[in-house]
Formats: C-alpha cells, sequence, structure tokens
C-alpha cells in the first residue's frame, strides 16, 4: 500500500511527540586492566582508564550546566546552536549577527540550556594497595547523569571513565598565593618581563599563574563488595541480607556442588570451618570459633517501635604479648570484604567516627568518614584497644551498641549509619596477665565499653613443655615451607563462599531454645549475685542478648532455619569463656599469732596440716559475711559490740546446715577462729579491742587479770576497709 511523503512526516511527528526523544549516556565497565590512584600520569588523560579505591568523602548531587544557550545583550539575538561547557563556564565567542562585534555581554537562557545531575567524590587508595612509609594518595572523580549517588563513603568501587584536567581554583584562595603577589615577590625580577607572558586576574589565568589538577570522569561505577555484602530489603537501611536465590544463580555449577557438599557435613562443618580459619596460627580454638560467629554474626531486628536491635557480635582479645592477638585482626581484615585496620593509640574520635571537614572549593561543610563508617556492614579492627583515650572511647560507645555515629559540629546534624562489628585486641596492664585479679582490673577499659562486647577472650602465655614443642615445630615448618606448612580443609575462596550462603538464613528462636535461654540467663545472674564469688564482669541483660546473637550465629553455621537448643549451650560456653572466675592462691592459716611474725608466709614451714588451707572463695564468702554481720551491729545504736566468740557463734548458726556432726563443727569452729586471725593480723581488715578495765577480774594479789579479756576481745570492722565488689 502506498503510503504518501506528507502522512509519513505527520505520522513521525505525532510519535515524538507522543514518546520524546530520551538522552543515552554509553558506560564502559569490565576492563580487563585496573590502575592505581598512584599510577596516573598525564599520559593517561582523554584515555579509557579502569581506577579502583575506597570513597572517603561525597558531595550533594548538584546541577551542572553541559550545554548553554545565550543571547546577546547588545542586539538581543539568540547565539544559534549550544555551547558545550568544558569544564569551566564557557561562553560564545562572539555574536553571530551581521552587525553586532559582541564577544563578552551575554546572557545565559536558563530554560533552554541542558542541564545534568552532577556529583564529586573523594577517593582514596585502597589500604592493600599504599606502599610502606607513603601516605595515602587521593583523586576527585566527577559523577553525572545515572551514575550520581552509587556510591557512598566507605565503599571500595571501581571507576572506569577518562582523566581530566581541570584548573586548580582552590589554590587561588590561600593567603598569598594570587599571582599578583607571586610575580611582585620574586627576587630581581621586574614587572615589565612579565607583559606579554600571562594575563592577571581569574578569568583568563596563564600557566606560570594557576596550577592544574587531574580529576576523573567516570561512566560507570561498580562497588566491589556489593555481592559480598549483601543489598538491602525493604526501606529499612539496616537489614542487610542476600536472596538466596539470586546468589545462587551468580554461582557456577561446580560453586554450588561444592556448597552442597559442604553444606552436607553437618556434624563436622562447624570444627572444618574453625579450623580452616587463620590457619597459620596454632591453637586457639575457641578464639577462631568466636571469630567465625562474628563473620556470620546475628539477624538484624526492628522492634514495631522502630528500635533496631543490633546483630553484629563485637568481640574483644585480650593477652599476654606474642599470643597472636595482632595476627588475628590482620587476617580478618585480609579476608573480610570490607574490613578497617587501625590502632587505639593512633586514633582519635574524629578518625573513628566522622568528621566535619570545610570544601575547598564551595566553602560548604561535608562530612567524612571515619574507620566506623568505613566499616559499615563490615568489621574495624581496632588493635591496641587499651591505649585509647577515654574521650575517644566514649566516642564509640554509640556506634557499638545502636550502630549509629550522631554529629552536630559546624550547622552539620545528621545520624549516621556505623553498622559494624568491633574486633579489638588489648595488652593487660603492665603488660602480663594477672589471674589473681579479676578482667576489669587487669585491662584499663570501664564498664560501659566492657558490657557492649559479646564475648571477650583472655589468651595467657603458659609454660607447657607440649604446647610450646608444638608451637615451635608449626611456626618453623611454616618458615620452611610456607603454604605448604598449612593445609586447611576448605581454602579461603570456599570460606567466602559458604559464609556468604550462611548469611541468607534468618534463623527462628524455638520455644525449647527460648526456655533454655531464660534458664542460662537466670542461673548467671544468681552465680553473679552470690556473695564471694569475681567474676570478670558484671552479668545485665546485654550477655542476654549477646547469648541470643551468638545462638543464632551458629545456626547460620550449619545453615539452620531454626535456633536449636545445642546451638544455644555452645554459645553459652563461649560466653562462660569470657565470664571467667578469677583464679587465686589458696589462703594459708595460721594459729594464734604467728602469722604476724612470719612476714611472708611459707607453706611448708607454716602449716601442720592440709586441714588449714582453704581456697580463696571459700575465704571470702567468710570474710564478706562476718563484715556486714559487724558493721550492722555498729551502726545499729541498740546492739551492743559484738565479742569473738559471739561473731564465731553467729558464723557457725549460719552454715549449720553445711555441718553433718559434731567432728564437722569442730573442724569449723578452728577455722572460723583462724579466719578471725588471719583477718586481724594479716589482711587488717578487721580491729580486736579490749574491755573496759572494770570489766576485768582482779587476782588474789589485787591485781588486774586481763587473760580472759584479751582471749574474747571485741571486734570491729577497720574504717579504712572497703567491701570488695563485683567487678
Amino acid at each position: 500500500m502506498h503510503v504518501p511523503e506528507y502522512l509519513q512526516l505527520a505520522g513521525k511527528g505525532i510519535q515524538l511527540a507522543a514518546q520524546p526523544e530520551r538522552q543515552l549516556n554509553i558506560g564502559f565497565y569490565n576492563l580487563p586492566l585496573q590502575s592505581r590512584i598512584r599510577e596516573l600520569r598525564t599520559d593517561r588523560i582523554g584515555k579509557l582508564v579502569c581506577v579502583s579505591g575506597t570513597v572517603t568523602r561525597t558531595s550533594q548531587v548538584r546541577p551542572e550546566l553541559l550545554r548553554g544557550v545565550f543571547r546577546c545583550k547588545q542586539c538581543f539575538a539568540i547565539v544559534q546552536g549550544e555551547v558545550e561547557q568544558q569544564f569551566k563556564y564557557t561562553e560564545p565567542k562572539m555574536c553571530q549577527a551581521p552587525m553586532c562585534n559582541n564577544a563578552t555581554d551575554w546572557e545565559l537562557l536558563l530554560e533552554q540550556s541542558t542541564f545534568v545531575d552532577w556529583q564529586k567524590l573523594r577517593v582514596q587508595e585502597n589500604s592493600t594497595e599504599i606502599p610502606a612509609g607513603s601516605m595515602p594518595r587521593s583523586l576527585d572523580v566527577i559523577l553525572r547523569d545515572e551514575v550520581v549517588e552509587m556510591a557512598k563513603p566507605g565503599d571500595r568501587c571501581v571507576f572506569t571513565g577518562t582523566l581530566i584536567v581541570v584548573p586548580d581554583v582552590g589554590q587561588l584562595s590561600v593567603p598569598g598565593a594570587k599571582a599578583e603577589s607571586r610575580r611582585e615577590a620574586g627576587p630581581g625580577r621586574g614587572r615589565e618581563g612579565y607583559t606579554s607572558e600571562g594575563i592577571t586576574g581569574l578569568k583568563a589565568l596563564g600557566v606560570r599563574d594557576l596550577t592544574y589538577r587531574l580529576a576523573f570522569l567516570a561512566c560507570s561505577v561498580q562497588s566491589t563488595e556489593a555481592k559480598d555484602r549483601g543489598k538491602e530489603i525493604g526501606t529499612d537501611p539496616a537489614i542487610i541480607e542476600e536472596d538466596q536465590e539470586k546468589l545462587l544463580e551468580a554461582f557456577t555449577q561446580d560453586e554450588i556442588n561444592d556448597l552442597k557438599r559442604m553444606v552436607s557435613m553437618e556434624q563436622h562443618i562447624y570444627s572444618k570451618l574453625v579450623n580452616s580459619l587463620a590457619p597459620t596460627v596454632y591453637g586457639h580454638e575457641d578464639v577462631k570459633k568466636g571469630l567465625l560467629l562474628q563473620l556470620m554474626g546475628g539477624v538484624h531486628k526492628v522492634t514495631p517501635e522502630g528500635i533496631h536491635l543490633r546483630g553484629d557480635i563485637n568481640i574483644c582479645v585480650v593477652g599476654d604479648p606474642s599470643t597472636s592477638k595482632s595476627q588475628f585482626l590482620r587476617y580478618i581484615v585480609g579476608f573480610s570484604p570490607r574490613a578497617v585496620f587501625t590502632s587505639g593509640k593512633a586514633s582519635s574520635a574524629a578518625g573513628l567516627t566522622a568528621s566535619v571537614v570545610k570544601d575547598e572549593e564551595t566553602g560548604e561543610f561535608t562530612i567524612e568518614a571515619g574507620a566506623l563508617m568505613l566499616a559499615d556492614n563490615g568489621i574495624c579492627a581496632i588493635d591496641e584497644f587499651d591505649k585509647m583515650d577515654v574521650a575517644d572511647q566514649v566516642a564509640i560507645h554509640e556506634a557499638m551498641e545502636q550502630q549509629t555515629i550522631s554529629i552536630a559540629k559546624a550547622g552539620v546534624q545528621a545520624t549516621l549509619n556505623a553498622r559494624t562489628s568491633i574486633l579489638a585486641a588489648a595488652n593487660p596492664i603492665g603488660g602480663r596477665y594477672d589471674r589473681k585479679l579479676t578482667l576489669k582490673q587487669n585491662i584499663s577499659l570501664s564498664a560501659p565499653i566492657m558490657s557492649r562486647f559479646d564475648l571477650f577472650f583472655v589468651v595467657l602465655d603458659d609454660c607447657n613443655e607440649t604446647a610450646d614443642y608444638n608451637i615451635a615445630r608449626h611456626i618453623v615448618n611454616v618458615h620452611r615451607l610456607r603454604d605448604a606448612a598449612v593445609q586447611p580443609e576448605f581454602s579461603t575462596a570456599q570460606l567466602r563462599r559458604y559464609i556468604r550462603f550462611a548469611r541468607t538464613f534468618r534463623p527462628k528462636i524455638t520455644d525449647a531454645s527460648r526456655q533454655l535461654l531464660w534458664e542460662l540467663y537466670r542461673n548467671l545472674r544468681q552465680a553473679d549475685a552470690q556473695a564471694g564469688q569475681r567474676r570478670a564482669y558484671r552479668i545485665t541483660v546485654r550477655q542476654l542478648e549477646s547469648l541470643i546473637r551468638l545462638s543464632e550465629a551458629l545456626a547460620r553455621v550449619h545453615c539452620d532455619e531454626e535456633v536449636q537448643p545445642k546451638y544455644v549451650r555452645e554459645a553459652f560456653r563461649l560466653l562462660q569463656r569470657s565470664i571467667i572466675q578469677v583464679e587465686s592462691d589458696d589462703i594459708y592459716l595460721m594459729e594464734g599469732g604467728e602469722e604476724a611474725t612470719q612476714g611472708v608466709l611459707q607453706p611448708e614451714a607454716a602449716i601442720t596440716g592440709s586441714s588449714w588451707i582453704i581456697d580463696r572463695e571459700t575465704f571470702e564468702r567468710a570474710r564478706n559475711a562476718i563484715v556486714s554481720y559487724l558493721r550492722q551491729s555498729e551502726v545499729n545504736p541498740d546492739e551492743e559490740a559484738k565479742h569473738r566468740s559471739e561473731v564465731v557463734l553467729w558464723y557457725l548458726e549460719e552454715i549449720l546446715d553445711e555441718l553433718s556432726n559434731e567432728e564437722a563443727l569442730e573442724h569449723a569452729r578452728k577455722m572460723v577462729e583462724r579466719i578471725i586471725t588471719h583477718l586481724v593480723k594479716r589482711d587488717n581488715v578487721l580491729i580486736e579491742l579490749q574491755p573496759q578495765l572494770h570489766d576485768m577480774s582482779m587476782d588474789d594479789g589485787g591485781a588486774a587479770s586481763s587473760s580472759s579479756s584479751s582471749q574474747d576481745p571485741i571486734l570491729m570492722v577497720h574504717p579504712s576497709y572497703v567491701t570488695d565488689e563485683v567487678l
């Protein structure tokens, strides 16, 4: 059928009116070669380049004039065609009207000009690419159109685009750096010599007056961690998970078969994964189990009120020097797809959280991400955690529990996400861990910081012949054979794939596990409240939340949809490693005043029988009970002062249910007598006071006899004694 030409033209006009032309932008990605920021030179200007780096700062999305339409202010003629902007405000060179010679007086027609979205990123070298002893290099990356808002601070991205040169306008704002001042300050130079070599002023500065800098114009942005981190589900930014079906689609058939083989090892997968983690470090299985659970993580939850419950697990490793603490941190930083390593002593509060900096070009205040923000949805490893200043430790309180960072500086008020797991390493006070002191007394950390850690691992350097031999053999083999000396069950790639797959599960707590969690928490609280118990730190509701997170992580290890009671028991066992009992020497008791003259007790010479050696827990329970009884009598004005015999009789009545016969009663009486003597003459906890003279009896010669009173003196608590509290 013949269609007239005018109908074809009319049809095209109707089609264009219904569907206007779309501007398509071409983007390149997956280039075979990636360049480092440090390698970029002027010979790559204008060429297609692929650059990798970590985003540290982002600007707001602003409109950029891409092609401008101008009108002459003298003849009011509109310049035909759009004037393309060359990285600066570019006007037409001359009016196109025949009788107009205007070259400077122009008006921009905003409604007819073309604007695009524009964003500037500050990208820094990846931590693994920085040479030793060098400062990290940075580069400004410019994003346009659809690629804006595709990267946020902390992302490790690959940018594809071209290297460009832009004027370094920011240098002109530096005092004393203007072109005119530099020319006049030159020694022995006259102004006449420069009349033909450059033009002063900002609009058309010459090469002598203005420096240039490299920038990167990106056409595509790819996050290297997008697959490992997962995607955000719904509108809640705190719940990060990866869809299992889409994850399996990204794997090859061989990788899926390998995953099936690993999942089928239900009984042994836990131990095999632990043995494959940090294989160059010998032993420390419980520490490796904790690190594996930290990589798995618990389930993020949101209450109906909108309160976020964290699922990330925080771990602190405390121990003697040369116990592989830093090696664990370095391994996790290299293993995790998004991890940041920092040192507590060399980090400030702003460096850990976030800082507000002023943009040198626009003058606006922007937020620059710190270590915790850079490790969002990852792990932040902090070495020498105990060396941090108190003010810097307080700065991370919010980030460790609420997983947010609040900033109110220089007119900038914002709440930023810091959904990161903290892996800290700390040294004890004095360099060596003292078993006779609690964990709180061994490390200089505040109680709020300690309660925010889910697990504490105390690694001690014990002298054991068998362990020392195995460690030495392992280290020598690693130095001799390197990778051949270590043959783990799973490779690093297999571990990463399995962890990615396991993190897609969201296990639910069963009724049996719920009952067991309640019983275990109740037992912990009751044991914490018992007299004479000296634990590592106080048991709070945060330890119950830690049990839940650890149980969920164990369910993920086994790719289980439900939290079974066996997972709760294993989580409780790991938590008990943190709530360690304080180990102390036994107490050696002596009769009368012998030990007061002995000085430092020698057990062989001081004890005549093993019956008078008691453990510290029994001693402290008796001490606290006696001190409490005496202080109650001192506070109550109606009660008289207590004699030694009355205190002994009261304590025997308190423990009467624990005594089976008269022999046990006599043994307990002698034990209490020696405990009181120890408290008076060695620990200076109690004071003995002699009764008044009118209470003394008279002998045949009329002299006062104090034999009976000296054997039954009045007991009082020393005024300077403070009862030991549970730390």
